[in-house]
């Protein structure tokens, strides 16, 4: 986990991490949820809508933005105030996905930040992009 404090982030720091979703995280997403969906159970309801198997929930997958918040960029000492997610690509159970943040913005007069996210999965595709506000706790 980082601990940068509200002094020692700069617009332009960025940071990354790398995750797989497996079929467990659909199972405990949904079982949390309580979205039953057939595009993201069913994988022959998926494949007959166009899909090359279940679609793993947007929700899921840009949950991730929470995990690059709070534990990398800039970790410890924040709280996500507001995140708006663009799903351009569906995931899929067993993608390897790269979670990238940089700071575009810091704003002194209320100790906020702003994040530009983005995911890219194994094949190198844009599968969600983002624009999180964060917000410092304490020093």
């Amino acid at each position: 986990m980082n601990h940068y404090t509200f002094e020692e982030i700069e617009i332009g720091i960025s940071s990354s991490f790398d995750s797989v979703i497996t079929e467990e995280d659909m199972k405990l997403f949904a079982d949390l949820s309580g979205d039953l969906n057939p595009m993201h159970v069913d994988a022959d309801y998926a494949k007959s809508k166009g899909y090359k198997d279940k679609v793993v929930y947007g929700m899921l997958a840009s949950s991730l933005y929470s995990t690059l918040v709070g534990m990398y960029l800039p970790g410890e000492r924040c709280l996500i105030n507001n995140c708006e997610v663009d799903y351009r690509k569906p995931v899929y159970v067993g993608d390897s996905l790269t979670v990238m943040g940089e700071v575009t913005d810091k704003r002194n007069s209320t100790r906020r930040i702003k994040v530009k996210g983005k995911t890219i999965n194994q094949n190198g595709v844009i599968v969600n992009t983002s624009e999180i506000t964060i917000s410092f706790t304490g020093d």
